[in-house]
């Protein structure tokens, strides 16, 4: 049975709190079937993570049991009245909006993260949930999302749909495999940039999701300066092989708002070495950090927690991705 690793540390950011308040990993217990924290960040809400570690959800209940249920995202913005089980201690710790994103291998479930945001005026940023429009064959909509104070940015996002190859969504989509943008402001690539920049977003993260069946769900994450999504993003890729490096990964993209490229980092990670290995060897997500605020072991120079998502192709494990505090 797996342990979890519940973490109060509070995120360092360039600039304002986090846009992200939580993040929890949820995994099925192979005894009794049902979902037990394995893994979280919840920075100053020690009451929140004392609920949330004597918690267990069974499919279809709470918000991770509905992601299990339903094969894809989730997003709930507000709990009040809700099949959210930990409404009051939500509120108390002034969390309002979460969004759950079951982690699939072929049709095994082997996790679900789960965000947890608070709603006020200064933070901006997205998390949103793009979904091939049932109505027109060959576009993503927007499914749902939760945008903070970005009001006129999400009233843009759900008046925007993306052919293949267009936009980060799209882009994601036609790649099939996760991407990151940068300088979204200003990029022609990002189609809404005008809008991007006048919300002070600037860095786009979209990965796709696996979910069972033939449906295409693509997540992105933006991360605004003032109040980030994370501090340092990285993409690695399965190297392939066989026998021990079958889950070998290596560096393919990143960036820090603080630093620029990452190139001068490690290039390839051997499953099981450090938060990165662990993730490809295991296929779980994980969200690790100090509750100190001291280094941790495996993550880079002044980051202090990693939140790492396997990416599965086809059935078949292709990528983790990362992002750092």
């Amino acid at each position: 049975m797996m342990t979890a690793e519940t973490e109060t540390v509070q995120p360092a950011t360039t600039g304002g709190r986090a846009f992200i308040e939580v993040t929890e990993v949820w995994t099925p217990d192979p005894d009794t079937g049902v979902l037990k924290l394995a893994s979280g960040i919840y920075g100053p809400h020690d009451g929140f993570a004392a609920v949330s570690g004597t918690e267990s959800f069974a499919k279809g209940e709470g918000l991770p049991g509905k992601a299990w249920a339903d094969g894809r995202p989730v997003v709930l913005n507000g709990f009040r009245g809700t099949y959210f089980k930990r409404t009051e201690a939500a509120e108390a710790a002034g969390l309002t909006t979460a969004v759950a994103i079951p982690v699939f291998e072929a049709s095994e479930l082997r996790g679900v993260i789960v965000f947890l945001c608070a709603d006020d005026r200064s933070r901006t940023g997205a998390i949103e949930i793009w979904e091939e429009d049932p109505g027109q064959t060959g576009l993503l909509r927007l499914a749902d999302g939760y945008y903070g104070a970005a009001k006129h940015f999400e009233w843009v996002s759900h008046h925007t749909q993306f052919p293949r190859g267009q936009g980060l969504p799209g882009g994601v989509w036609a790649a099939g495999a996760s991407m990151l943008m940068r300088d979204l402001g200003s990029s022609y690539r990002f189609i809404r940039a005008e809008s991007a920049g006048q919300a002070g977003i600037t860095t786009g993260l979209g990965l796709p999701v696996e979910v069972p069946g033939p449906e295409t769900v693509v997540l992105t994450l933006l991360s605004a300066r003032g109040t980030p999504i994370a501090r340092r993003f990285e993409l690695w890729d399965a190297v392939g092989g066989s026998g021990a490096d079958a889950r070998d990964v290596v560096l393919v993209d990143g960036l820090c708002e603080s630093e620029g490229p990452l190139w001068g980092n490690p290039r390839r990670v051997a499953a099981w070495h450090g938060p990165i290995g662990q993730v490809a060897a295991t296929g779980v997500p994980l969200a690790r950090g100090s509750k100190s605020g001291e280094p941790v072991a495996g993550l880079p120079a002044g980051c202090i927690a990693v939140v790492a998502m396997p990416v599965f192709r086809g059935g078949r494990f292709a990528q983790v991705v990362a992002w750092y505090f």
